[in-house]
């Protein structure tokens, strides 16, 4: 007997429909299974049959093959145990034949418990565009499946506790979604700007660039702060929507870095890597590709600490995505392209041993080996970046005074306040925030007086800068006006804008 099963397989970070095709056929035992599976699909076989008769059900004698179709799609992982599983039971007459409208993805033990999988939330995804009514997920996805609205999600714990309700002896009750999302909660942060002592004009440039999404660049000498002020910013940073919340979700599901008790991402991910991390590790690859700290980082932000320190290779293909907000990689097996809007928050000394320009402590190092030290990081990613600010060091009056700043939440409240004017202006637009505007939008949104244009002239000549560092400033100055609840962009929001560009190109 043939039997039919509905599953379903990642690719990317888009679900792909897969059929489970299982026939029985008179001969030796036997088992075969085609349709391009990895090495995880492959050794199936052994689950499937253990699971079944830890089950108290019956494994069918005589010649199986399953075939996986689309034949051309590469399949891999364990989430096609449970799906395989039933279409050897239905082939075997000991269930019904499904319908159409039914979904099954899971991973078995041998004693026929159901395990976790990978990428549940695009995989809902997908059912839903397919018309499925019913999904069957692992019992610990099944709260990441119904944040797809419109799904039925049945959770099982065993196979044995899914026969029982196919046969309608045992029914599981349907997943009755409890997360919600909460935009009210306060983000977790180890650091709240109140207690940074100084540094005034560096948590200005860190509010600037959280109102509009935009670049930053922290150059100083060790033990400054730049570290510190950087851990400090997810406490301003704006809330996600939840259209954000589950894009960023669904990446971290495929990723398989979702927390268990924790279906929804609900706050902005802030992704540290060590310099140390490779090119894969930092864009994302590997054999069958997948998602990177660029990625991880999207709607959020990518703090690369030490910066000159990361591999050239690697930081020059942070060009793309910052331009493109999108990361593409290529193999011999296609081509895969993920989200990758983030903002960049990167930190660096001034040269090899910190204190090149210090006024208090001599800098050991020859020109030759800062003038290299500073070339490791390229002109055009440079001037991908808006923000540039200087972190001095913090004398002791400031450090030993107990008087607190402004903390993080008065700070987070203008951002919002900023953003709010951003959404509403980009209402209908594919647009979320300044720092995603492209010469259209800076032209349609970033209109400046006589006396603007006279100043950024004026910026232009004597700093030469590029036509990406114009549109830059501009988009900057509008996020400035933003934060002055401001409707026009005046010369004050240009000048400030123009002092966070470097007076110097590598």
């Amino acid at each position: 007997m043939l039997a039919q099963v509905t599953s379903c397989a990642v690719v990317g970070l888009e679900g792909a429909p897969i059929q489970v095709e299982v026939d029985i056929s008179r001969g030796l035992p036997s088992w075969t299974l085609v349709g391009l599976p990895d090495a995880a699909v492959r050794e199936a076989g052994e689950r499937v049959r253990s699971a079944i008769r830890n089950s108290g059900l019956q494994f069918p004698e005589g010649r199986l093959t399953i075939n996986l179709a689309p034949a051309d799609l590469r399949k891999e992982g364990p989430a096609y145990d449970l799906p395989i599983a039933i279409g050897v039971l239905i082939a075997s007459e000991q269930l019904f034949p499904l319908d159409g409208k039914t979904m099954i993805i899971g991973e078995l033990s041998l004693d026929g418990s159901v395990r976790h999988v990978q990428g549940v939330l695009p995989m809902a995804a997908q059912a839903r565009e397919e018309g499925i009514e019913a999904l069957y997920v692992p019992q610990v996805d099944a709260p990441e499946a119904a944040l797809v609205q419109g799904l039925t999600v049945y959770p099982v714990p065993t196979l044995g506790r899914l026969v029982s309700h196919l046969l309608g002896i045992n029914p599981i009750a349907p997943y009755e979604p409890a997360t919600f999302f909460d935009a009210d909660t306060p983000p977790p942060y180890a650091t709240d700007f109140q207690e940074i002592k100084g540094q005034e004009h560096v948590k200005r440039a860190l509010e600037v660039a959280a109102a509009g999404g935009h670049n930053l660049l922290m150059q100083g000498p060790p033990g400054a702060g730049k570290t510190l002020l950087a851990r400090a910013m997810p406490g301003i940073l704006p809330r996600l929507t939840p259209e954000e919340a589950l894009e960023v979700t669904r990446i971290y599901s495929v990723a398989d870095m979702l927390p268990p008790d924790t279906p929804l991402i609900r706050h902005r991910p802030f992704r540290a890597p060590h310099h140390t991390i490779s090119h894969a590790g930092l864009v994302g690859g590997g054999h069958w590709p997948r998602p990177g700290e660029v990625s991880l980082a999207h709607r959020g932000v990518l703090f690369l600490d030490e910066l000159p320190e990361f591999g050239s290779h690697s930081l020059e293909t942070l060009r793309q995505p910052l331009e493109d907000k999108i990361v593409t990689i290529s193999r011999s097996t296609g081509t895969l392209t993920f989200p990758a809007n983030f903002m960049l928050l990167a930190a660096m000394n001034p040269c090899p041993c910190g204190y090149y320009g210090d006024p208090t402590h001599e800098c050991t190092c020859t020109m030759s080996l800062i003038a290299r030290y500073q070339k490791r990081i390229s002109g055009p990613l440079l001037d991908r970046i808006d923000i540039h600010v200087d972190v001095p060091a913090v004398d002791y009056d400031k450090l030993s005074s107990d008087r607190l700043g402004e903390p993080s939440a008065a700070v987070r409240a203008r951002v919002e306040a900023a953003r709010a004017m951003q959404r509403k202006r980009f209402a209908g637009t594919r647009l979320t925030c300044n720092a995603d505007m492209g010469p259209a939008g800076v032209r349609e949104y970033c209109q400046i007086d006589n006396v603007g244009k006279a100043l950024l002239r004026t910026a232009m000549q004597q700093l030469q800068m590029s036509a990406r560092a114009y549109h830059r400033i501009l988009k900057l100055s509008r996020t400035i006006a933003d934060l002055a609840q401001s409707e026009r962009i005046e010369a004050a929001h240009i000048a400030e804008a123009i002092q966070y560009r470097p007076r110097k190109q590598a």
